[in-house]
């Protein structure tokens, strides 16, 4: 429950901000893992595709989360819009940022605030309730 005032895809961005700027020799398209697979060819993942990977692992995460409703799901909607202005900010802005891992970083921030507050909305229309009169019936 604690997680719910936290935006997972902080995580994949804050990976990316220390490799980019404490690491800048780092090269993100080399080959972290290769496996040699049945077929005879060899899968090979590099740092972006793992960094992608954990970006899209969070971004379920976080719209599970959205399906609560309460003041934290507010707070959490509020801090992922937050973070992704940050990053679109730090893509258009700062060199480091001007990748194709941290465009697609970018993306997959901009579905999880347009995809939080689609489900909440549809959460919350469920939730909805009408108190008044029910119409009287006759025994006709």
């Amino acid at each position: 429950m604690f997680m719910l005032g936290f935006p997972l895809l902080l995580v994949p961005f804050a990976i990316y901000n220390i490799i980019a700027f404490l690491m800048p020799g780092v090269s993100w398209t080399g080959a972290v893992i290769t496996v040699h697979m049945m077929s005879g060819a060899d899968w090979t993942m590099s740092a972006a595709d793992m960094l992608l990977v954990l970006g899209i692992l969070m971004l379920f995460g976080e719209v599970m989360k959205s399906t609560r409703i309460g003041i934290r799901t507010v707070v959490d909607h509020a801090l992922s819009l937050l973070l992704f202005l940050g990053m679109l900010v730090e893509f258009m802005l700062v060199k480091q940022a001007a990748t194709a891992v941290f465009f697609f970083l970018l993306v997959i921030s901009f579905i999880d605030v347009l995809s939080g507050f689609a489900v909440t909305l549809h959460s919350a229309q469920r939730d909805l309730t009408v108190e008044g009169k029910l119409p009287h019936i006759s025994d006709s």
